[in-house]
């Protein structure tokens, strides 16, 4: 296939960025699973059903324990001193503005959701919950506690791992905006090789799998909304076929036009519209009711969200199917589409503090969100309580046309009705344009300048399938499985986050590192002699040379100082290790004063040994170099003392001896104070 590629590429003179081993691997399983569940639906869709039964059964608390662990990382990286560190240089600063960012976040990640579920989860919890209750509030606050867990902090927070990783190695490391970038710490250049490519083609079909069933959902819901306000008679594949080609036309003319001129406007354009309606509803409903019960849910929340977070209805049955069919599922969905979302936020965040990131991701989005569902679920929990006589709980299952019917309760519907779809369509439409050019980025490993011909390419692949699967009725397979590869994206996740850990320490390590004890007082006058040593790594016989020629000669010239103050002191050779001396003054009730040296190995890392132009690694172990270490009689350990001059070495004993000294003059220090005699 990669030979067909390229005399393809090269008869027709066609230009593309595509890497060879990505994009052709994942167009394959592209074509194949969508041929599968387009042409052989019912088939699929048990195969798919029976593995999805099983893994909900059985593994159902390992969804909970990824998603819980990714909350938990990212809290401690916030709260640590790991947060200070920019997702970029230290002096870059953020591209977009806060509104623009947050904008482009809900375009990307919730949009379509928050029109979708934003009546009819709620509802839903409340006609069907997930333990029977005949109490009326109670079931109103379970639901709108089960709507905030599922779109707060934990689905953020899954968006938000894979957005820090990616941002993190391809700004502060210089790699690519791929997933494979995340496994350099443990796979070094090994991530441009086969394991590298299997991940970012996983990562690949995720994305297009994930887009094509919300698309192909989604128009569903436009559908039913254009036959409310008149627009088309009745639902049908013909109406589908217009939706789908119209809104995929406009994605693809907003990334044609680059991420600041399309995307950029339509999010703000539609996050400002959204909110509008918000508002509406919110004035034109049970205000009063809606403040109170937000405020409410938010504490119901919080003290509760424990719970929440690690319950798996181990101890009630009668829930366990509730469980599956929405919090794993949910869990399962954010995880399947964080290849797409978290690669366009990193796309978004240059320039931001791992802190500000971490808080803005997981708070901002989540309260809105809250905001939202509050405002349009508990609308229509109270609507079906007081005016509609339960007709709205009676459309629990129909969330298509829920939403529109939850307008007909308020004034304006008809302007409403027009609203919402024009919100819909260009939710829509960001999520289309954004999921093709992260698409398009993860089949270039994340190459610039890419021809505009692959952001068409991946437009009209995104519209034949999803038609092909909504015709076939293959749609529900195709989502089955898209969630059923959350789980082993989850794992890699996990491991993903070890390394991102890990280049964190040594980032903060490496940019807190200070400069070496012995150079602080450097005045530059043996620069020449301080810089031959620095070229070349001591060897044993270096370090017994500064031993005995160094250390030892300072060492007897403080002890015939100290006898002319009455002091008895003692030098000892070899008394921890042949490479060691040390200087001991003794006192009768306090304890003795000691500096020593000792030679300590260090590993020479396999980059320096192989890099031509460092310092000479001539040693006796080829790997290994040797330091001389101070160390005290405290029990503490000093520091590097190797480019010290006599003089240096002298006054370095001095202020130990001057600390010491300092220290025992304090009652508070009185530990320090031995009788010996006793």
């Amino acid at each position: 296939m990669s030979k067909l590629f390229t005399t393809i590429k090269e008869k027709f003179k066609i230009k593309t960025s595509f890497t060879k081993s990505v994009a052709l691997p994942g167009l394959l399983v592209i074509l194949l699973v969508s041929f599968y569940c387009g042409i052989f639906p019912n088939h699929a869709n048990n195969f798919f059903k029976q593995i999805q039964n099983y893994v909900t059964t059985n593994l159902s608390w390992t969804y909970v324990l990824i998603v819980t662990l990714f909350i938990l990382f990212l809290i401690i990286i916030a709260l640590s001193k790991l947060g200070n560190i920019r997702l970029g240089a230290d002096d870059s600063r953020p591209k977009y503005s806060f509104f623009s960012w947050i904008a482009m976040l809900f375009a990307a990640g919730m949009g379509i959701g928050l029109m979708y579920f934003g009546v009819a989860e709620t509802i839903s919890h409340y006609t069907n919950p997930a333990i029977a209750d005949t109490d009326i509030v109670q079931r109103a606050k379970e639901a709108q506690l089960s709507t905030f867990f599922h779109w707060g902090i934990h689905a953020w927070g899954i968006y938000a791992v894979v957005g820090l990783i990616l941002s993190y190695f391809a700004y502060r490391y210089k790699l690519p905006l791929a997933i494979r970038s995340g496994l350099y710490p443990i796979l070094k250049d090994k991530i441009y090789g086969p394991i590298g490519h299997a991940v970012d083609t996983f990562a690949l079909c995720s994305t297009f799998f994930g887009i094509a069933t919300t698309l192909g959902f989604g128009v569903v819901q436009l559908n039913a909304g254009l036959k409310t306000i008149g627009v088309v008679d009745e639902t049908s594949f013909t109406a589908q076929i217009m939706i789908v080609v119209f809104v995929t036309i406009i994605a693809v003319g907003s990334t044609l036009t680059g991420l600041d001129k399309g995307v950029k406007k339509l999010s703000e354009l539609n996050l400002t519209l959204a909110f509008i309606m918000m508002m509406f509803i919110l004035i034109a409903g049970p205000t009063i009711y809606l403040l109170g019960t937000f405020s409410e849910g938010i504490g119901y929340y919080i003290s509760n969200l424990t719970r929440l977070t690690f319950n798996t209805y181990a101890f009630e049955e009668e829930g366990k199917q509730w469980f599956s069919n929405w919090t794993i599922m949910y869990w399962a969905w954010w995880i399947s589409w964080s290849p797409f979302v978290g690669l366009f936020i990193a796309r978004i965040s240059k320039g931001r503090t791992i802190r500000e990131f971490i808080i803005a991701v997981l708070i901002v989005p989540s309260l809105f969100n809250f905001l939202w569902m509050t405002v349009f679920g508990n609308s229509a929990v109270w609507l079906d309580q007081h005016v509609a006589g339960g007709a709205l709980s009676q459309l629990a299952s129909d969330p298509d046309t829920l939403l529109f019917k939850f307008f007909e309760y308020f004034p304006l519907t008809g302007l409403l009705n027009v609203l919402a779809i024009l919100i819909i369509t260009v939710f829509f439409v960001t999520s289309a344009d954004s999921g093709i050019l992260v698409m398009n980025s993860i089949a270039s490993s994340a190459k610039s300048n890419s021809p505009k011909w692959q952001n068409v390419f991946w437009g009209v692949l995104l519209v034949v399938l999803t038609l092909t699967l909504l015709r076939s009725g293959g749609l529900n397979s195709l989502q089955t499985m898209t969630l059923l590869s959350a789980l082993p994206f989850g794992l890699i996740l996990l491991v993903l986050c070890f390394c991102l850990w890990k280049a964190l320490i040594i980032d903060q390590t490496f940019h807190s590192a200070k400069l070496p004890y012995g150079s602080i007082a450097w005045d530059g006058h043996l620069w020449k002699e301080r810089l031959a040593r620095i070229a070349t790594f001591s060897r044993k016989r270096d370090i017994k040379k500064f031993l005995n020629e160094t250390v030892k000669v300072a060492f007897e010239e403080i002890k015939v100082e100290l006898e002319k103050n009455d002091i008895e002191s003692t030098i000892l050779e070899g008394k921890n290790t042949p490479l060691s001396i040390e200087l001991v003054m003794k006192h009768d009730t306090i304890r003795n004063f000691r500096y020593g040296v000792v030679a300590e190995s260090q590993y020479i890392s396999d980059y320096v040994l192989n890099e031509e132009n460092t310092p000479n690694v001539e040693t006796e172990e080829q790997d290994k170099q040797y330091v001389p270490i101070t160390y005290f009689n405290d029990g503490r350990k000093g520091n590097n003392i190797q480019y010290m001059t006599k003089n240096e070495v002298i006054a370095d004993i001095l202020r130990e001896y001057e600390r010491f000294i300092s220290l025992i003059s304090d009652d508070k220090n009185e530990l320090l104070v031995i009788n010996k005699r006793k």
